[in-house]
């Protein structure tokens, strides 16, 4: 075989099969030393078993000021994205649990689930608007209103300002390099300065909204900045819907490559939490998880991690192991047991996967109830995949019905 290369971990065309790439490295370099596009190294680390005990690691942390080395050259940051680093994917130990604790009620299963009613009525409304036109491109007309719909309104962000919303959170995603990140930057402004104008308004006239509520937890002295107000909101607004964007495109696109699996949950709707399951497993909405740092030298699969090196487990890999699935890289909407990493490990799990699994379970059982004849208007190798390092996820994916 040839030698192993340094992968495009945020080229479309490497995002849209990177698979077999992932196998070698389980097989011959399971924890490898990558160039990423913006220049700096690090290790991925892919297989199963090592990336739940990576991302359970004390040792590794996800702010890169606790791993710095001393004279270490510190990462530039932009001034219009300094306030966001104050996030809680950013943060670790008692600074991270204080951030989480402020929205964990709002992503309780209990208060999840009370958002079922809307979930149902938003994909009927996109799913009959489709059908008046006659056509469906999937991700712009459904896997991205929906969740963005639930975040929005949960937030309190009006209608009308949503789909720039979209647009800004899809530059902040796909920036991949120093140079991604100077284009992105207009965009970005923009992003942040609105953030204030919303926050300031919710000062001045609360609402019934989760801004409304982080700002009075921040007036009722629960010691939340400014920037971690602005931070906040805007990892809730990303992070709250770009992956289920993923989960819904990619997990439809799945199915219909799989025309048995998409009979078995047609004729058994009851399978759709399991089918979800088994959709995030198999398309890794989010393929890898974001930075830790090491902030002392030890040891990932053998490998010796220096302190300061910076570290990204390869959820996408861990999902397809051999070592923890049997037959991985089959979809299997019957899969059980199925503790795929698709949500993370540890204290950084992420606190939207109650939402996420709930906007999956509607989105798919919707869209196969409604649509009996749904199938692909373009070759599966035609598909065009979004950039960026973290996730994976269609741009476009044209359905006829």
């Amino acid at each position: 075989m040839a030698p192993l290369s340094q992968p495009k971990l945020s080229s479309p065309r490497f995002k849209a099969d990177p698979y077999p790439f992932f196998a070698r490295l389980r097989e011959e370099a399971p924890v490898f030393r990558a160039r990423l596009p913006d220049g700096r190294l690090a290790w991925l680390v892919t297989r199963y078993d090592d990336a739940v005990a990576t991302l359970k690691d004390e040792r590794l942390v996800k702010n890169p000021r606790t791993a710095r080395i001393e004279g270490a050259k510190a990462t530039w940051v932009p001034s219009v994205l300094r306030p966001l680093t104050q996030n809680m994917l950013d943060l670790d130990g008692a600074d991270h649990a204080r951030l989480r604790r402020l929205v964990h009620k709002a992503f309780t299963p209990r208060r999840v689930e009370e958002l079922r009613g809307r979930a149902q009525r938003l994909c009927d409304e996109l799913l009959a608007a489709a059908e008046r036109r006659g056509e469906l491109e999937l991700m712009r007309d459904y896997a991205m209103p929906l969740p963005m719909t639930i975040i929005a309104e949960l937030l309190g962000v009006p209608p009308e300002h949503r789909a720039r919303f979209h647009r800004w959170s899809s530059r902040f995603v796909s920036v991949s390099s120093p140079s991604g990140m100077v284009g992105a930057l207009p965009a970005l402004w923009r992003f942040t300065r609105y953030l204030r104008r919303l926050i300031e308004e919710r000062r001045a006239a609360p609402r019934d909204d989760l801004v409304t509520a982080l700002v009075q937890a921040e007036e009722a002295g629960d010691a939340l900045s400014e920037d971690e107000l602005l931070a906040m909101v805007t990892i809730l607004l990303i992070a709250g819907h770009e992956t289920t964007v993923n989960l819904i495109g990619s997990g439809a696109l799945a199915l219909l490559e799989h025309p048995e699996q998409l009979a078995l949950l047609r004729g058994d709707p009851a399978l759709t939490p399991t089918a979800v399951e088994e959709l995030l497993r198999y398309t890794s909405p989010v393929s890898l998880a974001t930075e830790r740092f090491a902030r002392e030298s030890l040891s990932i699969g053998g490998m010796p991690v220096a302190r300061g090196d910076q570290v990204l487990v390869v959820l996408a890999s861990a999902n397809r192991d051999a070592r923890q699935f049997r037959d991985p890289d089959r979809l299997d909407v019957k899969r059980e047991p199925n503790r795929h990493l698709a949500f993370g490990q540890g204290i950084h799990y992420c606190l939207g996967a109650p939402l996420a699994r709930l906007e999956g379970q509607i989105a798919i059982d919707t869209l196969l109830r409604r649509m009996p004849a749904l199938r692909l208007r373009a070759s599966p190798d035609s598909l065009r995949w979004r950039g960026g390092v973290f996730l994976r996820g269609l741009a476009r994916l044209p359905l006829a019905f």
